[in-house]
């Protein structure tokens, strides 16, 4: 069986009692089914994991003995901001699930000119935190040991004017380049569009703040689809996907 993995969101400290929150207990006493002796991880987003002793079962809480930190290697050497303009649906959703799970630092949602929808003021924070969630479990499964931070939407004109890195690359399936350069840059600013993808006007802007284009193949590419691709690309290229 494997070993569950659960996200604190509180510094660890090894060789202490951590008492896990009441969402985190009833998922590991009513779900799993964990009872005293059960052998657990823990993460904080530090970049270490403890593993850890279940030593308490309560209706409502669990104690856990932390051992020695750990760190378990599963970090992207690039650093990655993506800048992933909003789709409908779950479809956004499932794109920051995946980028989370291939190794993504930050995941910025962007209003474009072809987002044709908006979220209202008084459920941006909600939704922001629906997200986070979505990469804290993404962090939980795959094994990651630090969370990808996601802020509040932005304008793509702002984004793009303002990220800083070493590497900057827009999207583009019309006349962006298919090879990236050899040398592995230490951070990556990532622009994906929306459905219908980019306007002429926001490659512009993407181009004159650093940029430049990327194009993933003749075929088109689904706006939560692309995000895959791209950082499979990346992490093929300059992380820890390697083939001989």
């Amino acid at each position: 069986m494997r070993v569950p993995r659960l996200f604190v969101d509180r510094p660890l400290v090894p060789h202490s009692q951590v008492e896990i929150d009441k969402a985190g207990a009833q998922y590991l006493g009513r779900v799993l089914r964990v009872r005293a002796g059960h052998q657990i991880v823990l993460f904080d987003g530090s970049g270490r994991e403890f593993p850890a002793q279940i030593a308490e079962v309560g209706k409502h809480s669990i104690k856990a003995l932390l051992g020695e930190a750990t760190d378990p290697a599963t970090e992207s050497p690039v650093n990655t901001i993506l800048g992933l303009c909003l789709s409908k649906g779950d479809r956004f959703d499932w794109a920051v699930q995946k980028a989370t799970e291939l190794g993504v630092s930050v995941i910025q949602p962007l209003e474009s000119e072809r987002v044709d929808f908006a979220i209202p003021e008084d459920r941006i924070e909600k939704r922001i935190a629906h997200w986070q969630q979505i990469a804290i479990s993404a962090c939980e499964q795959s094994g990651r040991v630090r969370v990808p931070k996601l802020s509040p939407p932005s304008t793509l004109l702002h984004w793009v004017g303002a990220v800083s890195a070493d590497e900057k690359w827009a999207l583009d399936g019309a006349s962006g380049q298919q090879k990236l350069p050899e040398t592995t840059p230490k951070t990556l600013a990532l622009l994906v569009g929306p459905e219908g993808g980019l306007t002429d006007s926001e490659i512009s802007a993407a181009q004159q703040s650093g940029f430049r284009s990327l194009r993933l193949g003749p075929r088109v590419l689904r706006t939560e689809t692309a995000p895959v691709v791209a950082l499979t690309l990346v992490n093929s290229r300059w992380g820890d996907i390697k083939h001989s």
